[in-house]
């Protein structure tokens, strides 16, 4: 991936079986982030998702393995896209990226009651059967508590059109959960876990293992 494919680019992977996967093994993750800014409370967040993912999978062998798309980063080969034969090379490695990695992450600060426009034009130029029982982890960022709303009534029906496998338990954080960019709420960190956990098995048994 080019230079700016890979600060713009992000996916990271994990799976697994009901026992421990076999040393090497490897879970490939893909972080689509919606949030305009550089540094930003979603991409806050997102860190403490991959950071917990890492710590559940890498006791069991699993090492995970994360590419970041930050959808705002991809320049004009992507906004001026219309459709999948528009985009420019380092925006189809991106878009590969997010339709091959064992898990999504997708991630995105609410505006006017729904996810950001690029995250959805990113979508819009996704395989209609790319994510087709992929694991997707829903989070998101917003003002105020009200704004979670996002989770259930725009995030998971668009990757029900998908036909992808979206984690059951999604993750919201507010303005007041964080400092600055730092998530400090001890029950957003708990519902990460709990979201990771309950899909431990599922991710574990997507991972693959490395070829010696």
């Amino acid at each position: 991936m080019s230079s700016a494919a890979a600060t713009g680019a992000a996916a990271t992977g994990a799976t697994g079986r009901a026992g421990a996967e076999p040393a090497g093994a490897t879970l490939t993750v893909a972080v689509v982030n919606g949030s305009p800014s550089e540094r930003s409370k979603t991409s806050a967040l997102v860190d403490v998702v991959v950071t917990t993912l890492r710590d559940l999978l890498e006791p069991d062998g699993v090492d995970v393995e994360v590419r970041r798309i930050d959808v705002y980063r991809l320049g004009a080969g992507f906004t001026g896209a219309l459709g999948r034969d528009d985009v420019s090379a380092e925006v189809q490695e991106a878009l590969d990226t997010a339709e091959h990695a064992d898990l999504l992450i997708a991630a995105t600060p609410v505006f006017r009651g729904s996810y950001t426009a690029m995250f959805k034009h990113f979508f819009d130029l996704v395989g209609q059967y790319a994510l087709t029982n992929k694991p997707v982890f829903l989070a998101a960022t917003g003002g105020g508590d009200h704004h979670a709303l996002v989770l259930e009534h725009a995030l998971r029906p668009l990757f029900g059109f998908f036909q992808a496998m979206t984690v059951p338990v999604a993750v919201f954080a507010s303005s007041g959960d964080f400092d600055g960019t730092t998530l400090l709420n001890p029950r957003v960190y708990s519902r990460i876990e709990v979201a990771l956990d309950d899909v431990r098995a599922v991710l574990r048994s997507r991972a693959v293992t490395r070829e010696s």
